[in-house]
């Protein structure tokens, strides 16, 4: 599947109504402003809310590697610090330092990363649009990427 225009459907049967190659364009964009002077290997990630707003978020190291923030924490943290809680798609594109669009692969996201998204987003209706190579994606749920996934919903009626 290509990124052009808005899409109706994917593979899987999963339909959805929002400009994918918007969103893989503004992760692309995003992507550029990676800080990641240790690896040389640039994220960048557009998270949709609900009413249609994006965040961009990048990846930001640090020389002491466990501070370090992927670039779909950065987006989700920016939401939700100011005040988005409901998530319907996240785009994200990533490649090593001064690679061309033709020559980054598809970058899911961390383990991390897939758990921060099961804390705000329905694992069975969450989409996860990954950017390759050209303006090939790959769309996943978040649940067929945190298959049996640790949620909120674990903990209902065990707080007071």
């Amino acid at each position: 599947m290509t990124a052009a225009g808005k899409e109706r459907k994917q593979s899987g049967g999963l339909a959805y109504d929002y400009d994918v190659g918007g969103l893989v364009e503004a992760a692309r964009e995003a992507r550029l402003h990676s800080y990641s002077p240790y690896s040389h290997f640039q994220v960048g990630a557009a998270l949709l809310t609900e009413n249609g707003r994006i965040y961009t978020g990048c990846n930001i190291e640090n020389a002491a590697y466990t501070p370090t923030n992927c670039a779909e924490r950065t987006a989700f943290f920016k939401a939700v610090s100011e005040g988005e809680h409901s998530f319907r798609a996240i785009a994200i594109a990533g490649g090593p330092e001064g690679s061309s669009r033709e020559e980054q692969d598809f970058c899911p996201p961390c383990g991390v990363c897939r758990q921060v998204m099961m804390e705000f987003c329905s694992p069975k209706t969450f989409e996860i649009v990954l950017a390759g190579p050209g303006d090939a994606v790959r769309i996943r749920t978040l649940e067929e990427l945190l298959p049996e996934g640790f949620g909120p919903g674990n903990l209902e009626g065990t707080l007071q």
